[in-house]
């Protein structure tokens, strides 16, 4: 049987080193492993928690290593986040269990010579900082998630950290310190810290009802029944959150027979933001992989006209030229490989939904003549940086920085002003990202109406879904640590009836 730190140490390395994304590396590994699901969690695990605290990780061996982990060997690096996380973070694997692993997994993969530099590193840990927790039978065995900035014993030297507030918490909380900046100049000290503690939970699941299938009182008795614990989550109507180990989601009641989809909270507001009606046109300008889509014509009660835009495969200037357009639903010629691959998991969805009002077009967003002046309403979920997803993504606060929010900026400012030019006079825009950086929402909107003055916001104050939310500029800002959902942007435009 595959060992799963092996495994583990396998996505890590596809990850830190082939700059993988973590989902798309875990499930590749866990295809080809056949481990049984207690290895699979364990897995699951330890590769996104190294992920998330590869800066804190890094920083406590710089502090006990005689090499700082940049000069540490690239595996072999790796291999001591494995240890140290466990250590840390891993609150049911005893300290014994954690170091003699470790030890193993370096010589297993051509470290012979370095294992006792893992073994003493390791347990120099672990006597530095009282590690305690429950271990796998239960047994108390330490503390795990303790100020590690403060030693067992006054005597011992504390780990240092700087005293600025910024580098601190990024060390603590594993940030880069320009995000951490950034939260801080928004939202204060005291807020980002728990917002640094958000992002770093391992994230609920949330199911999206398909009322035009089911209940939300029968999907909920169904998983209650499947022995898995299951909230609403008022107001939203078609919300239930999971909580605890859920095992393979396409194994949930319901799920074959299209009862449900998995959309966080936050993306469903977005839909009910948008507010479409029945026998309406409607664009979703970004719309793979489609939960939104989907959502749209649930509302609708699958009646009107549905466009799923998304690009092709190639660059700008091809997404550009070629354009397809299919219906999710027909024949196999109509669904088959044809149609472009960030499309297909729309048509997937579609499908299982039961869902015949959406069409799909592929092309670039930023130019699509076609659709001009064509649609009652519009959705630009628009590519961004992610930033409010960081507990879902988290090699997102790694590969995201400034210079990157800029580009995104530009590209989001270009998108709204020609998916704009598709609403109708009277009709409504809802601009969404899933990030929390003012750079790509507050200034992006605000530029658009200095531009376009027969635009505006429209405000969604009366509706019981918004009432626990700050509109008082007339959009949505979701902070997690707040709302306890994504981190989201989003706002409603309505076009001017050009009177």
């Amino acid at each position: 049987m595959p060992n799963p730190r092996q495994v583990a140490f396998l996505a890590l390395k596809d990850i830190y080193q082939n700059h993988a994304f973590t989902d798309i590396a875990l499930d590749r590994i866990l295809k080809t492993s056949k481990l049984p699901d207690r290895d699979r969690r364990l897995v699951t695990e330890l590769v996104y928690g190294t992920v998330r605290r590869q800066r804190t990780l890094d920083a406590i061996i710089d502090r006990l290593g005689k090499k700082k982990s940049h000069q540490q060997p690239p595996d072999f690096r790796i291999i001591l986040h494995i240890g140290l996380y466990q250590l840390r973070y891993a609150n049911r694997i005893p300290p014994s269990a954690a170091v003699n692993t470790t030890v193993e997994l370096a010589k297993e993969n051509g470290f012979k010579g370095l294992a006792g530099v893992a073994n003493g590193l390791l347990r120099q840990y672990s006597r530095l900082f009282q590690v305690t927790g429950e271990g796998e039978n239960g047994e108390e065995v330490g503390e795990k998630e303790g100020n590690f900035l403060a030693p067992s014993s006054p005597s011992i030297h504390p780990l240092k950290l700087p005293t600025k507030p910024i580098p601190r918490l990024g060390i603590i909380h594993s940030f880069p310190d320009w995000i951490i900046k950034l939260w801080i100049e928004e939202i204060g000290i005291e807020e980002t810290e728990k917002l640094c503690q958000w992002f770093n939970q391992s994230p609920t699941i949330d199911l999206r009802i398909n009322p035009l299938r089911v209940s939300i009182e029968e999907v909920e008795s169904a998983i209650k029944s499947a022995g898995i614990e299951v909230q609403r989550i008022p107001p939203l109507p078609q919300a239930l959150r999971l909580h605890g180990g859920v095992g393979a989601i396409q194994q949930l009641p319901g799920f074959t027979e299209g009862w449900w989809t998995i959309q966080d909270s936050s993306a469903q507001l977005v839909t009910h933001l948008l507010d479409p009606q029945p026998g309406e046109i409607i664009i979703d300008a970004c719309a793979a992989p489609g939960g939104k889509t989907t959502h749209i014509a649930e509302l609708m009660r699958d009646t009107g006209k549905i466009w799923a835009c998304d690009r092709t495969t190639g660059t700008n200037r091809d997404r550009a030229a070629g354009t397809e357009c299919h219906r999710t639903t027909g024949t196999n010629r109509e669904v088959g490989t044809s149609i472009p691959s960030r499309l297909k998991k729309i048509t997937q969805n579609a499908q299982r939904l039961q869902l015949q009002s959406i069409f799909l077009y592929g092309g670039d967003s930023r130019n699509i003549p076609e659709f001009i002046n064509s649609a009652d309403r519009v959705l630009l979920d628009a590519p961004c940086s992610g930033l409010g997803t960081l507990h879902r993504r988290p090699d997102i606060r790694w590969r995201n920085h400034p210079q990157t929010v800029q580009e995104l900026s530009i590209l989001q400012k270009e998108l709204l002003n020609h998916t704009a030019t598709w609403v109708k006079p009277g009709g409504i825009l809802v601009y969404a990202t899933c990030t929390i950086h003012h750079q790509e929402n507050e200034e992006v909107i605000q530029s658009f109406l200095m531009n376009n003055p027969d635009w505006q916001i429209e405000i969604s104050r009366d509706n019981i879904l918004f009432e626990d939310f700050d509109t008082s500029q007339g959009w949505l800002k979701l902070w997690p640590q707040r709302h306890l959902m994504d981190g989201f942007f989003m706002v409603k435009l309505k076009r001017g009836n050009g009177e």
